[in-house]
């Protein structure tokens, strides 16, 4: 993805230069019937020409080139939630690992904790958030990573791209279409495997990138009158190749222990319909603005909607998962189940002894 370290740079467009060169052709020909002086006129007005023959004009290096960044307009200078996100997340993971040690490479390949460690701290679980009322473990698995590997892959993306979008958008946009990806994740995973816990910010990340997918399409049509307006639709397609190349590398982390396609294709759906109601506001034409921001409202209230109907009132839960330790002992011999919820509140909270 495009950021602002990239070196993303666009020759100046040789039919500019030519249709340029045929107007001063042409303006020569009029000022030689006039008796004027050509050299005078051309060098008074070069600057000007070429600026007039692209706007760009004015931005190019010696080498003929233009930094997009350099022109590009940002609404923040720092992606401040990406970064804090991503330190929150790692030092979690650490905790995890500090407080209950990793599972063996057989249990956990992702070198990480234990899955009932990964249950205690906040995963998905069917039994505990349909019987039990836990909705706010629709929320916490965002923070959460099955080990290292999968903290790099997902901390990496949002470092690179979900900075560059945060500083696109601001930062409440940008927490909108991240904590709604990251609900809408959760509730598809726990729909398409009620018998597993899921846990990852990918969800929400797939999110960012459906989001950008409805933006680029509700501003392409977007004026190129301008430098800015040139600009952005150069920045977009760009990041068009970009979304492509994150979708695939987030689909295939699918297929890891404790993270599910089912959470991706829900992440990246909430993006889409959520970034269809914000970014519909940039449309110039009022009806087409009207049109769209209703069909993104329309998708989101009645997806989210009956996604959470269906979740709350025709999935079976598993409620073997009510003790996720003994659940995951039979699928793993040797399993240890060396943090419990009690030690956890005893190790962290000192003796509860009265």
């Amino acid at each position: 993805m495009i950021n602002e370290n990239s070196t993303h740079y666009r020759n100046i467009d040789d039919g500019a230069d030519q249709r340029a060169s045929s107007r001063d052709a042409e303006t020569s020909q009029q000022r030689s019937r006039s008796g004027e002086n050509d050299d005078d006129y051309f060098t008074d007005n070069k600057e000007e020409s070429d600026t007039k023959s692209d706007p760009l004009a004015m931005h190019v290096d010696e080498d003929g080139k233009v930094n997009l960044m350099d022109v590009y307009e940002f609404k923040q200078s720092h992606g401040y939630l990406s970064i804090l996100f991503s330190i929150t997340q790692t030092l979690i993971l650490i905790a995890m690992v500090v407080q209950c040690g990793l599972a063996p490479m057989s249990v956990n390949p992702m070198v990480g904790p234990y899955p009932d460690v990964l249950s205690y701290w906040g995963s998905t679980n069917s039994a505990l958030i349909i019987e039990d009322g836990e909705k706010w473990r629709l929320v916490s698995p965002v923070l959460l990573h099955a080990g290292l590997f999968h903290l790099i892959g997902n901390v990496g993306v949002q470092m690179d791209s979900g900075v560059f979008f945060e500083k696109e958008w601001g930062s409440l946009i940008w927490v909108v279409i991240y904590i709604s990806g990251a609900i809408g994740a959760s509730m598809i995973s726990i729909i398409t495997k009620p018998e597993s816990i899921s846990v990852g910010s990918s969800g929400a990340v797939m999110a960012l990138f459906g989001a950008k997918m409805s933006e680029v399409f509700c501003r392409c049509c977007e004026s190129k009158n301008n430098i800015h307006g040139i600009v952005g639709h150069l920045v977009r397609k760009q990041q068009c190749i970009g979304v492509v190349g994150g979708v695939t590398l987030v689909m295939l982390m699918s297929f890891i222990p404790y993270v599910d396609w089912g959470a991706h294709l829900g992440g990246l759906i909430a993006g889409m319909a959520v970034g269809m109601v914000i970014f519909s506001c940039y449309i110039k034409s009022l009806v087409y603005r009207l049109i769209w921001f209703l069909i993104g409202a329309i998708l989101t209230a009645v997806g989210f909607a009956e996604t959470a109907k269906y979740l709350f009132n025709d999935v079976e839960p598993v409620d073997e998962l009510r003790d996720v330790c003994e659940y995951y002992k039979q699928f793993f011999d040797g399993y240890e189940c060396s943090c419990r919820k009690e030690d956890l509140n005893y190790n962290w909270g000192g003796n509860n002894d009265q």
